[in-house]
């Protein structure tokens, strides 16, 4: 690669890591040791540059496809680019991979003997997105979640070294929760891809039409649609919430920082009377630390 292109690459690889300070929870805060640190940021480059082949917002110019092999006049195609990803996710394993942020995964998984599974789901899960622009029942956006959201956290434990069988599903009932925040903050944006995370069953429930997801504000059937499924999330946070109190140390407190941000997000759809479609409600950071605070105690 000419010096030009390591530039470009390096540029590239800045740019998604940089949008970890936009996430509703910490990624790699500074109090965690940094090997943690590292790989931690390493398993986020990943997940983050997968959404964005997924989103279709990679790169100008398409320097992200050029890096994974992808000629120009596919780089649009984001199934295309998706294939090459995960031939270049299966290189971090026996071989030496082509995109900088796959080059900085391939250490990781080799220190924490990480597989290829939770890797090759959160790619499945950007497949999906291509093809399932609807889902019809809570069950139905459930599966997409355990594609979508709960390798991260199964990620993250085994970059820890804790993971267990009931670890795990306390993790995934957080990274669920995490996943449906998102979508609820980010109606309007999904339905601007037309995507709706919204089960087609709850809509109909509460006399929610697909046009009143364009709407400028919410009226009161989508703002009770929101509250509904905000419920939901809440609840998969207070069943994910005893993950927190079965770990020790810094990892308790990042733990805590997952949970407090759902949860912070979810006070901030509640403070805009779950009119989401103005924009997306964000939390402030005096929110997020109280709640950090009530997740550490145990009273959450």
């Amino acid at each position: 690669m000419t010096p030009a292109g390591r530039a470009r690459a390096a540029d590239t690889e800045r740019a998604t890591l940089d949008k970890a300070a936009a996430e509703n929870f910490p990624v790699a805060p500074f109090f965690l040791p940094r090997a943690w640190r590292t790989d931690l940021m390493a398993v986020y480059g990943f997940a983050r540059l997968v959404d964005d082949i997924g989103d279709g917002d990679l790169a100008p110019g398409g320097a992200d496809a050029a890096l994974l092999g992808v000629s120009p006049d596919q780089a649009e195609d984001r199934l295309a680019v998706l294939d090459a990803f995960e031939t270049d996710l299966h290189r971090v394993f026996d071989s030496v991979p082509r995109h900088p942020l796959l080059r900085r995964l391939q250490p990781t998984v080799r220190r924490r003997a990480l597989t290829r599974e939770p890797f090759l789901a959160l790619i499945a899960a950007n497949r999906q997105d291509q093809l399932v622009k609807r889902y019809e029942t809570y069950d139905d956006l459930l599966a997409y979640c355990e594609l979508s959201a709960n390798p991260v956290g199964r990620l993250v434990l085994a970059v820890t070294g804790t993971a267990s069988p009931e670890r795990i599903r306390r993790s995934d009932a957080i990274c669920t929760a995490l996943q449906i925040v998102e979508h609820l903050q980010d109606v309007a944006e999904d339905l601007g891809r037309d995507r709706i995370y919204l089960p087609a069953t709850d809509m109909k429930r509460f006399h929610v039409q697909e046009a009143d997801l364009a709407a400028p504000t919410a009226g009161a059937s989508v703002r009770a649609l929101i509250a509904f499924q905000a419920e939901r999330a809440r609840d998969l946070l207070s069943e994910g919430t005893p993950l927190v109190g079965s770990v020790q140390g810094r990892l308790r407190l990042l733990l805590a920082g997952f949970v407090a941000g759902g949860r912070a997000a979810l006070d901030a759809i509640s403070a805009a009377e779950f009119d989401v479609l103005p924009g997306p409600p964000r939390p402030g950071r005096l929110r997020l630390l109280r709640e950090a605070g009530v997740t550490l105690r145990g009273e959450g």
